[in-house]
């Protein structure tokens, strides 16, 4: 098989209904170039027609483009089939409505976003000619004109732009941290595919059983033969090591192409704190006779994944919810992801390999890709897979009800649940296929409030359709029918998976049958140490918004336009009340007074409140098994819950995880009687003997006691081992409690709200120098105790080795910058929180 991209595209736009292929195929005029894959809305901005979508208010100015009719048009020259040869016309990805004609011939049609598209054209292409390929896309509005079903009241954009009817990506119609920009174009990649007499389609290879003497792993191949009376094609496999060595070969015989292999002494494949993300080649071959008529590479690692949803004897009457990686159970320590532009077609390679890069250094070893996005491209799942990334995979359907009445919606379900999972089975970070997003439990909800109870619309997608669909083409990886799940009530911490929104949106939790509390917002009711609440099995999704850096802003918002109370801003605010975390802020930092002081005061409120809810769901190991945080990245400059903003730069919440997140991490724990416990938890499988030594100093850094402590905490287990009661503590809004080692990060423990803490009015010292290829070493001193001192850069490329830490009297620090662009001294800003300085 060869694989050619066609030639470059261009655009055009009608209104609906005007174009005619004829008339458009010669066109001269009105043609705006665009790249395929590739974005609209940015070929419109290159092209001068569009203010870009995501700077200042200019989301508004882009409704129109939904609206129209787009055509794109490429011409390409290509010889005729030859004997026993077929041509084919391949789209990865048209988003959406899209008829396709060569040279005036309508070839056929595509109605899902997530299902390729592809076309024999072998007949069509003629030696010497120039052939002209048109694809339009139908307005999704006009598309489904004719559909209707009730839907949800706290849901509006459901009931204006029906997305619920659409193969589409449903985050595109707007979110609670996204803008309403949905998209339309070739989105995936575009080519001309020459095969000769057979064709692999597909490849699934899957672990049946692994250990550290044997494995056995199976192979299937699915091959097209489609040359007429062409002999035999035979299937060869081989399994190479990373040391080019073959481990396992195996010959798929004609029928259903299935060989399992053996492989002695394996190299299995781990995630960062278990071992290594070992990674073979897969390498299938079609031959007919002696001549090779076509070849898949593929990489594959060597594991077995299984979720343990089995009885929790240490919790009676809950189970557990933990994925076991070659029979090792683990704390997922993760993250969620959502698309890493609204332009989802612009994201490529290097986009994924610095977001999950990111992921990684933060500690983390699971990213769930959130079923409101889209079905990644294979960077990221290869990126996963090198990283040692667990994925959990939703698919591609969120917080609405969906309409499993209509033939062909569902028929469409059908298709794209086929095609991505034959596309994604191999992978090795993949670990669990989830239904999607919060439909059933929303639905739950909802009923709940109004005292009904009805049928959720969808149901059968998720309890019959997709598990069917697994179960014949993937049944070695997990299924999960939603997010949250399980229980007596969906989002119940005695079962399943957890979304924990009592903090933040001051929701009521769960623990059995029936919310507890009252649905309203307070800082009483949205503190984060209200995380200490929840008995829950795994979290995949808590978190607390925060704006992005200021220079982010400053990149995408007019000068004049950047305060706090400029429309420009508060369109960045696209969670509701758009003051909703002023409930958070008044009683830890104080309301701020302007934009630099909401920047720094909601991060700050964020990694505090990411880092209690991450010690306290780990020190509850094996009852609660992972944290998913809500969320990871950005689609657009906007205040969200992400920990990195759109332009790359790292919150302080980043920093907060990745220390929180550390394999081996030690936290400390008030009780309610004014004692404090100190816990290790060890996610290694090794015992650890920890030595540390733990204090408590003034604020104005003279010492008050010390202690040494030594305890063995065992391999992948949290334990408490050491402890001081109230009295000995003598604890004060003027002290900290101090615990080091140079096993795990500093940790820390404060006895009052930040902005009634008697910290340093000086900022620490800073004495910088720079370092071969244009880095800058940093190097602080305390002069106090200083709280969330950080350094900042312009640039979004600056890389910090360490940043947002707490600093004592005499202690010193040296951070190492990077950028991808010399810096200079003068570049360096250095902040520290000062307490004056908060507002009431």
């Amino acid at each position: 098989m060869t694989a050619l991209p066609l030639g470059e595209w261009e655009i055009l736009d009608l209104p609906p209904g005007a174009g005619v292929c004829a008339e458009l195929a010669g066109r001269p005029d009105g043609w705006i170039r665009c790249p395929a894959p590739g974005d609209t809305y940015l070929a419109l901005h290159e092209a001068g027609r569009l203010a870009h979508p995501l700077a200042d208010e200019n989301e508004v100015d882009c409704a129109w483009v939904k609206d129209r009719e787009w055509w794109w048009r490429t011409t390409f020259a290509a010889a005729p089939a030859a004997a026993n040869e077929r041509v084919l016309l391949d789209f990865a990805g048209l988003d959406t409505y899209a008829d396709i004609w060569l040279d005036g011939e309508r070839l056929g049609s595509s109605d899902n976003m997530f299902v390729a598209a592809r076309f024999d054209v072998g007949r069509h292409l003629r030696d010497g000619a120039q052939h002209v390929l048109l694809v339009r896309f139908t307005p999704p509005a006009v598309a489904a004109a004719d559909k209707s079903m009730p839907s949800w009241p706290i849901a509006d954009p459901i009931r204006e732009s029906k997305r619920n009817f659409h193969r589409k990506a449903q985050f595109g119609w707007g979110w609670d941290w996204g803008p309403q920009l949905p998209t339309v174009g070739i989105w995936q990649a575009a080519r001309l595919i020459r095969q000769r007499i057979a064709a692999i389609d597909d490849v699934g290879f899957s672990t049946i059983a692994a250990d550290a003497d044997a494995a056995e792993v199976a192979v299937t191949v699915s091959l097209d033969v489609f040359a007429a009376g062409a002999a035999a094609v035979t299937v060869h496999a081989r399994l190479v090591a990373p040391d080019g060595n073959c481990v396992a070969e195996a010959r798929l015989d004609d029928g259903d192409r299935h060989a399992t292999l053996h492989v002695d002494r394996p190299q299995l494949w781990w995630t960062p704190e278990l071992g290594a993300s070992v990674l073979h080649r897969l390498e299938v071959t079609a031959w007919c006779g002696d001549a090779l008529v076509d070849s898949s590479v593929l990489q594959v690692g060597i594991r077995r994944i299984e979720l343990d949803t089995s009885p929790d004897p240490g919790e009676p009457g809950c189970d557990f919810f933990r994925f076991v990686l070659n029979g090792v159970p683990l704390f997922a320590r993760g993250t969620n992801w959502i698309p890493a532009s609204s332009f989802v077609g612009a994201v490529g390679a290097a986009d994924y390999t610095a977001r999950l890069q990111s992921v990684v250094d933060a500690n983390m070893n699971m990213v769930r890709v959130w079923g409101g996005g889209v079905y990644e491209g294979d960077a990221f799942y290869e990126t996963c897979d090198r990283l040692g990334l667990l994925v959990w995979q939703d698919f591609m359907f969120a917080s609405a009800p969906y309409p499993d009445h209509d033939e062909d919606f569902v028929r469409k379900v059908r298709e794209e649940v086929a095609h991505q999972v034959r596309r994604l089975r191999h992978h090795a970070s993949l670990a669990l296929w989830c239904g999607n997003n919060e439909c059933q439990c929303a639905h739950e909800l909802l009923d709940y409030m109004a005292g009904t109870t009805t049928p959720y619309a969808g149901e059968s997608l998720f309890a019959e359709i997709i598990p069917s669909i697994l179960q014949r083409l993937d049944p070695a990886t997990p299924y999960w029918p939603s997010s949250p799940y399980g229980g007596p009530m969906l989002n119940s911490m005695r079962s399943g998976d957890v979304h924990n929104w009592t903090v933040w949106h001051g929701l009521p939790p769960i623990p059995d049958d029936t919310p507890v509390g009252e649905f309203k917002r307070s800082p009483a009711t949205v503190q984060y140490s209200r995380y200490a609440e929840d008995r829950a099995r795994f979290v995949s999704e808590f978190g607390i918004q925060a704006s992005p850096a200021r220079s982010t802003l400053a990149r995408w918002v007019a000068p004049e336009r950047l305060s706090l109370d400029s429309p420009a801003f508060l369109n960045r605010i696209k969670d509701h009340p758009k003051d909703k975390i002023n409930a958070m802020l008044l009683p830890m930092t104080g309301l701020p007074a302007d934009l630099d002081q909401y920047v720094e005061f909601t991060q700050l409120v964020q990694a505090e409140g990411l880092k209690f809810g991450i010690e306290h769901y780990r020190r509850r190991k094996p009852h609660c098994s992972g944290t998913l945080i809500w969320q990871h990245n950005d689609c657009w400059p906007g205040v969200s819950w992400s920990l990195i903003d759109h332009d790359g730069v790292r919150k302080a919440s980043w920093y907060y995880v990745a220390r929180a997140y550390a394999p081996l991490m030690a936290a400390f724990r008030p009780l309610d009687g004014g004692e404090v416990e100190l816990w290790v938890t060890n996610d290694t499988l090794g015992a650890v003997q920890v030595e540390a030594t733990v204090s408590l100093l003034r604020l104005d850094g003279i010492p008050l006691w010390r202690r040494e402590i030594a305890a063995t905490v065992a391999g992948n287990a949290a334990g408490m081992v050491w402890r001081i009661d109230r009295a000995t503590l003598a604890a004060s809004a003027e002290h900290v409690l101090v615990v080091r080692s140079p096993q795990f990060p500093a940790n820390r423990l404060l006895f009052a709200p930040f902005k009634n803490l008697a910290l340093s009015p000086a900022d620490p010292t800073l004495r910088l120098r720079p370092l071969a290829g244009g880095g800058i070493e940093a190097v602080l001193e305390g002069r106090g105790y200083h709280h969330f001192v950080h350094l900042l850069v312009q640039d979004a490329s600056a890389r910090f080795s360490d940043n947002y830490f707490d600093l004592c009297a005499g202690e010193t620090r040296t951070i190492e910058i990077t950028a991808q662009h010399p810096l200079h001294l003068d570049d360096v800003c250095l902040r520290a929180f000062h307490p004056k300085a908060g507002g009431p």
